[in-house]
């Protein structure tokens, strides 16, 4: 995979060891005849450590060995959670070391989670973008706030507390990014 093709999520290797891209930076020099560099912040799937690259666009990185299985959130487990492949409906069992802080994302029989299977154990979970949860704890929301931009902390139902606007109120389905944590508004 040529570099001016990567883009964020795509999996590549570097080093020998497989990695996914976060963020992509184009930069265009003004000099004629220079070369466009790219900026390439990538984690490694099997040690979570961040890489930086910068190259150029018509460098290559090979592609690793890896199978990308859709799968099925089904329930905590303890320390662990349960996760089934959605066309062969096996299970896996996975822990923080693979979830890393994904799991206040995780809501009961959530789809649309694809799993990065390497030499046949989990490495890692692709999340979608957007995930809809409810707010289970948060200050009571006050008339006459809703035109203000104003915040208060909320707390979802699996744990993650967002920043909401005051006049949300406790049993609201909200929208939340999974790359930031931020509050993206009500559910529809």
């Amino acid at each position: 995979m040529l570099a001016k093709q990567i883009k964020n999520g795509s999996i590549l290797t570097v080093n020998g060891a497989p990695h996914v891209v976060e963020s992509v930076e184009k930069h265009t020099p003004s000099a004629r005849g220079a070369a466009t560099l790219y900026k390439i912040r990538a984690r490694n799937l099997l040690t979570q450590t961040k890489t930086d690259l910068s190259c150029k666009g018509e460098e290559g990185f090979p592609e690793p060995d890896f199978q990308s299985r859709e799968v099925q959130y089904l329930y905590p487990d303890g320390d662990a959670f349960v996760f089934m492949d959605i066309e062969n409906y096996e299970q896996y069992v996975l822990g923080d070391d693979v979830l890393r802080g994904q799991d206040r994302f995780l809501v009961p029989d959530m789809e649309g989670i694809f799993a990065l299977v390497l030499e046949g154990r989990v490495a890692g979970l692709r999340l979608p973008d957007v995930v809809e949860m409810t707010l289970v704890e948060c200050d009571p929301g006050i008339k006459g706030n809703s035109a203000t931009s104003r915040t208060k902390p909320a707390k979802t139902q699996t744990g993650l507390t967002v920043q909401v606007p005051e006049y949300m109120e406790n049993g609201e389905c909200v929208r939340v990014d999974t790359r930031d944590g931020r509050f993206l508004g009500r559910a529809t």
